[in-house]
């Protein structure tokens, strides 16, 4: 199964007005590409866009009832679906891994959602949320691999292009892979993809060197939000039917590439975010010379007082 063009144009339908429409910024530093700015969003994450087609999509089935629904997340997806429930009259029940970022748990929790902290990493957490699930009847809403969640973080791919239809190549960052599935639906046949991960939890990059979704460990400064442990189906079928540009950086880098967005942009970009913008600054994807570059700054739920300064 692939997430289509189409799917990402009901979504579009389904949430507009519900969303923020953020800002393409044009090139104006020395690195010349376009920054899409979607750290502006609802929750400070991309995530709010499938969370809302996902509740939007339940609601309209009947697929949610009096226990609401429950995801497992890292931080960012919970995050996300917690403030839709909110907004929408659903009960949340999230379940994160014990070290996920006390500033993304407290966020949760002051949007009225349950928080559950269990096991080490995200795959802990989510086999506790699909147990719950099927114990409560609370539809689950996934974090990454589900249709509707990955055709809601298709409409930022949709909303680059239509802002610059000029655009050749759009650079993510990549970790359960919903981001890149849907952004690789909205732009099939029209920009390539530059699909970026941090070099201690590669999904993507080794499901593509093995041929099929294989688990990898999970560390590093980026695991919060990119510590999945293995690729979604639904990135997997995106990347046979368009192969993308498939980009690894090491933490360094992507410590290096936060510091240069806050220094030069004062975008306070969390490190998951910042891998895609270090697959530029470290050289390890460098564009042609009249390659027109976007990249998504898709999160910014950080402690404002880790943003350091270059002098």
């Amino acid at each position: 199964m692939r997430v289509t063009s189409e799917d990402v144009s009901a979504a579009a339908r389904r949430i507009a007005g519900r969303v923020r429409r953020t800002p393409l910024l044009p090139p104006s530093g020395e690195d010349g590409v376009w920054l899409k700015c979607e750290f502006l969003q609802h929750c400070g994450v991309f995530k709010t866009r499938g969370a809302f087609n996902r509740q939007l999509a339940a609601l309209e089935s009947g697929e949610i009832g009096p226990a609401g629904i429950v995801v497992a997340s890292g931080g960012n997806a919970g995050l996300a679906q917690a403030f839709v429930a909110r907004e929408l009259g659903v009960r949340a029940t999230v379940f994160v891994p014990e070290a996920a970022p006390a500033v993304k748990v407290e966020r949760i929790r002051s949007f009225g959602a349950e928080v559950q902290q269990v096991g080490a990493e995200y795959a802990e957490a989510y086999q506790a949320a699909v147990t719950f699930g099927e114990q409560t009847g609370a539809a689950f809403a996934h974090a990454y691999d589900q249709p509707e969640v990955v055709a809601g973080a298709g409409t930022i791919g949709a909303e680059i292009l239509d802002d610059e239809p000029s655009i050749d190549t759009i650079v993510l960052a990549v970790g359960g892979g919903g981001l890149y599935a849907g952004i690789a639906a909205a732009a099939f046949g029209r920009a390539r993809i530059v699909a970026v991960e941090p070099e201690r939890c590669p999904t993507l990059h080794s499901a593509m060197a093995a041929g099929e979704p294989v688990d990898v460990p999970v560390s590093g400064v980026a695991a919060d939000s990119l510590g999945a442990r293995r690729i979604g189906d639904l990135a997997f079928a995106a990347q046979a039917a368009e192969p993308p540009v498939s980009v690894l950086v090491t933490d360094e880098e992507i410590v290096e590439a936060r510091t240069r967005l806050w220094s030069e942009y004062r975008v306070p970009s969390e490190s998951g975010a910042a891998a895609a913008y270090a697959a530029l600054t470290s050289g390890r994807y460098v564009p042609e010379p009249a390659e027109r570059v976007a990249v998504l700054v898709c999160g910014a739920n950080t402690d404002p007082g880790t943003l350091a300064i270059r002098s």
